[in-house]
């Protein structure tokens, strides 16, 4: 299975050959345009420019390297789990690690405060819910009560965990049937 740096290689590829224009390119116009906030980069990429989300977050986030924003897709899981957080790490990767398992089309794509996961389309997310609390928030329909927690964004459901224990055969039952209705 590709890494995660790979998969990134392989956005910036296709961002270059798509659009004739280098990633140094790209991140040249970025700079050169004086927006200093990540959002207002990614929206001036999306209106000027026709990029789709995930290239102009791409390219927004090479932009800023150097200053607050991680270079690898690596370094931007990593800092998620920074100081307080770096306990939820392990819980992080066994959520993964599970999600891994359920086909080779699980893609993940990190963004600035959580990891989101598809397929042909976002099925979950996966970030901290607090110094103590990972958060899996599911593209789901489920009812809300107990663990299940209304969520707002892309993902409609959510379900906070602190322990590899709760990461059940319930949680897993969602996360499977999350990813089965994004195929």
């Amino acid at each position: 299975m590709a890494t995660l740096d790979d998969a990134t290689r392989t956005q910036i590829a296709n961002i270059e050959r798509s659009t004739g224009r280098s990633m140094d390119d790209w991140v040249a116009l970025v700079r050169a345009s004086g927006l200093a906030r990540h959002g207002e980069m990614v929206a001036m990429l999306k209106s000027e420019h026709g990029l789709g989300h995930g290239n102009a977050n791409l390219i927004a986030l090479r932009a800023r390297a150097g200053e607050d924003a991680p270079q690898t897709d690596e370094a931007l899981i990593s800092s998620h789990y920074q100081g307080p957080r770096a306990i939820l790490r392990p819980l992080y990767d066994a959520v993964i690690d599970t999600v891994r398992t359920f086909g080779d089309d699980v893609e993940l794509a990190p963004r600035k405060t959580y990891v989101s996961l598809r397929r042909r389309r976002q099925f979950g997310q996966v970030g901290p819910g607090g110094k103590d609390r990972l958060e899996v928030a599911l593209n789901l329909d489920l009812p809300i009560g107990g663990r299940v927690e209304k969520a707002t964004g892309m993902a409609s459901r959510r379900v906070r965990i602190g322990s590899v224990s709760e990461l059940d055969d319930e949680l897993v039952g969602y996360l499977r049937r999350a990813y089965d209705e994004a195929g």
